[in-house]
């Protein structure tokens, strides 16, 4: 573990001697009661008051808790485990969302000693949470490792790089690749945000740091189980003293109720899915569809799933996206402040759902948006 994260050590050893150290308990809750260790108890520390969560059991086990009281049943462990390998890591961390993993992860890691340097293009989850870590920020040109190797020669203490592995609005790469050697020769640490990566691209769907082949280098992973893997929630994968802290440290992790069971069998389930077969199947959508629009005069850069029609103006992005609309695509104008002003454009997500007779319709009726756009 690099030793940007050597507090850690020092401050679990002050929350054990305060008393204040946490620790997961895994059971499972039934009604009133909760099985740990095969040892059934009364649960009082459920917030399910009115008993109404419990009685729908068609729905699965609600939680009605934080997992730091009643809400951790023993399944967590189950897919945490699985997404700690996935990640090649020795431990995981379940957050009911992605945006709550980012701010959770990253706010409560990076200390006042450190400077953070954040790619100009990273999401607004990644924006927010760090200003509420209260380090100093720099933002860097996006993709731009000239700005970044700059920008690192700094006197601070603990240095951490943070980028998208695929930026969610403009679908390209990060460039792992340079940026882990940066990084190396500055001494700094790497933490990746893969929600768009992971389960699609790389070898079995491990995602971006595969993809690179530089899995190894990166500090922390966080990432999201409602994309590619289908399901629900959000994850961090890094080492057993980082997932340790962040139990009782973070708290979009300490002070919010659990996902619900169903919910995480269901990812566990993902796992177990066909997953390659629609990994096949979406990078040959994802090629379709490229090249189709790429013929009707389209300026696609995208080499992933995510696709881009950047058209500048918002009002014509508007029109276009009607125009769209009207004829049966749903596509949706991405404006400010989401994208920067005259930056708007349509925002394709390409999925292995879409049958290559939906992607040819498709397909027309942007060639004839085209024509009438005149791009």
């Amino acid at each position: 573990m690099r030793h940007n994260f050597r507090h850690i050590d020092t401050e679990i050893s002050q929350i054990k001697k305060d008393n204040l150290y946490r620790k997961l308990r895994y059971g499972k809750i039934h009604r009133s009661k909760i099985t740990i260790k095969n040892k059934e108890l009364l649960n009082l520390c459920s917030n399910d008051y009115l008993g109404i969560k419990s009685q729908n059991i068609s729905l699965g086990q609600i939680q009605s808790s934080s997992r730091l009281v009643s809400g951790n049943d023993s399944i967590f462990f189950e897919l945490e485990k699985k997404l700690a390998k996935h990640k090649s890591k020795s431990s995981a961390l379940i957050y009911p969302t992605g945006y709550m993993a980012n701010i959770g992860i990253i706010s409560t890691l990076i200390k006042n000693d450190s400077i953070i340097l954040s790619d100009e293009f990273n999401h607004a989850s990644i924006i927010e949470a760090c200003k509420l870590s209260g380090v100093k920020t720099i933002v860097y040109r996006h993709n731009d490792m000239n700005d970044l190797k700059s920008k690192l020669k700094t006197k601070a203490k603990n240095k951490f790089v943070i980028t998208e592995g695929i930026f969610s609005m403009d679908g390209d790469f990060s460039n792992l690749k340079q940026i882990s050697e940066i990084c190396k020769s500055e001494d700094a640490s790497i933490i990746l945000d893969d929600a768009h990566g992971d389960f699609v691209i790389g070898e079995d769907g491990k995602g971006t740091g595969k993809y690179f082949n530089i899995q190894k280098e990166i500090d922390v992973y966080i990432s999201s189980l409602s994309k590619g893997l289908g399901s629900f929630g959000g994850y961090v994968a890094s080492h057993n003293k980082i997932i340790e802290y962040c139990i009782n440290k973070s708290k979009s992790f300490i002070y919010t109720s659990a996902l619900p069971s169903i919910l995480v069998q269901h990812a566990l389930n993902q796992f177990e899915s066909n997953r390659e077969k629609q990994r096949k199947k979406l990078d040959k959508n994802k090629k379709l569809i490229q090249n189709g629009l790429k013929q009707s005069g389209y300026n696609i850069k995208s080499k992933t799933h995510i696709i881009p029609i950047v058209l500048g103006d918002e009002k014509t992005t508007l029109g276009f996206s009607k125009y769209l609309y009207d004829k049966g695509l749903f596509v949706q104008a991405i404006r400010y402040p989401t994208v920067p002003r005259n930056q708007a454009r349509v925002r394709l997500s390409v999925t292995a759902l879409l049958s290559v007779s939906e992607i040819h319709k498709a397909l027309s009726i942007f060639d004839t948006a085209a024509k009438k756009f005149k791009i």
